[in-house]
């Protein structure tokens, strides 16, 4: 296995209508109602905990998994790591140029050209082997959330920054920023928008980055902690999930200013937030009752004070994890192994 040897700097940085159309209820009522349970065991399919979902050009299913990261090929289900490493995965992405990533907890990071593995942790200057979540940027950097702060890699040398979970007021801008004398944050989740800012959720704070300085995102003086995703919708909208619910953020205001319009949508522990094709947008969260359920709020309802939404029964699951649309329009989501719903039953395709 060929690794990389390159250089690294280290740098610390200042730094969301209560009735509902009628097209929209007999929706519901029939997602209800027609809901069956069917268990495809599927053999060499995932039994574990399976934490990101993601589909690739050519239409593969990866799922970064306990066990290893799986290929499904519409078929059957293929371990590509399992020759590779041991250790638990948590996160997957396709780049732009068709190549994969798996983020490992406790390995670093796997590069996957089709053919052959490369593995970079922190001999190669990643600020920790825990790769909590990875993304793409518009310049087509790989962006690697870990469990000590964030590296950007530019295909040559990865730039790290540490983010950490406590925030102080600047005597002289105002502005609320990082405190630095705390130790750095896991990092949940990243999305750059569509000005180029880009929105860090950790297990602390969430912070805006434009490039020179970090700030903390607060609505009403109380900072959002404990995002656990972030997405930006076909509109611009920013959404966002975690300890303090689902959250909905307008782009036509300032949050530079200060003034940006945050508008709760639900009070749930959010797990993962995904936008399908037509722009509802499907939740993992936590009732009151601690059960999971999947929610599907209609994109025709959202200037509504409540949107309409469904709650889909997933048969008890302990937690919901990633959620992917596929493109045939079925919804893939990660528990204690890989669930498919395709608007009627949920397969299960545990295999033991």
């Amino acid at each position: 296995m060929k690794k990389h040897l390159r250089l690294f700097s280290w740098l610390m940085l200042l730094v969301f209508n209560t009735s509902c159309k009628d097209q929209v209820k007999n929706d519901q009522e029939k997602n209800q109602s027609n809901f069956q349970s069917n268990n495809s065991n599927t053999s060499n399919a995932p039994n574990s905990i399976v934490r990101n979902i993601v589909q690739d050009g050519k239409g593969n299913i990866w799922m970064a998994t306990w066990e290893g990261v799986f290929r499904y090929d519409g078929k059957s289900f293929t371990n590509v790591t399992k020759q590779v490493s041991s250790a638990r995965f948590f996160s997957v992405l396709e780049d732009s140029k068709g190549n994969m990533w798996f983020g490992s907890i406790g390995s670093g990071v796997y590069y996957f050209d089709g053919k052959d593995f490369q593995n970079f942790t922190t001999k190669e200057g990643l600020p920790n082997n825990e790769i909590t979540s990875i993304y793409e940027d518009q310049a087509n950097n790989i962006w690697l959330g870990t469990n000590g702060g964030l590296s950007r890699y530019d295909g040559k040398t990865f730039q790290n920054f540490m983010l950490t979970e406590d925030s102080i007021v600047d005597d002289k801008t105002g502005k609320t920023v990082p405190d630095f004398t705390r130790p750095p944050n896991e990092v949940n989740s990243i999305i750059e928008d569509n000005t180029g800012i880009f929105w860090f959720a950790t297990r602390g704070n969430t912070y805006l980055y434009d490039g020179k300085t970090f700030t903390i995102i607060s609505h009403k003086d109380k900072p959002f902690t404990n995002v656990r995703s972030l997405i930006e919708d076909k509109k611009g909208t920013i959404w966002l999930g975690g300890n303090d619910g689902l959250w909905r953020y307008d782009p036509s205001t300032s949050l530079k200013a200060g003034e940006g319009k945050f508008t709760n949508i639900s009070k749930n522990f959010i797990g993962y937030i995904h936008e399908d094709k037509k722009g509802n947008i499907w939740t993992s969260s936590e009732t009151k009752e601690g059960s999971w359920v999947l929610t599907h709020y209609y994109s025709h309802t959202f200037l509504n004070k409540t949107p309409a939404a469904t709650e889909i029964n997933t048969k008890e699951r302990k937690m919901l994890f990633g959620i992917l649309e596929a493109k045939d329009g079925s919804i893939w989501f990660g528990s204690d192994g890989v669930y498919r719903y395709n608007g009627k039953t949920i397969t299960d395709f545990r295999s033991k």
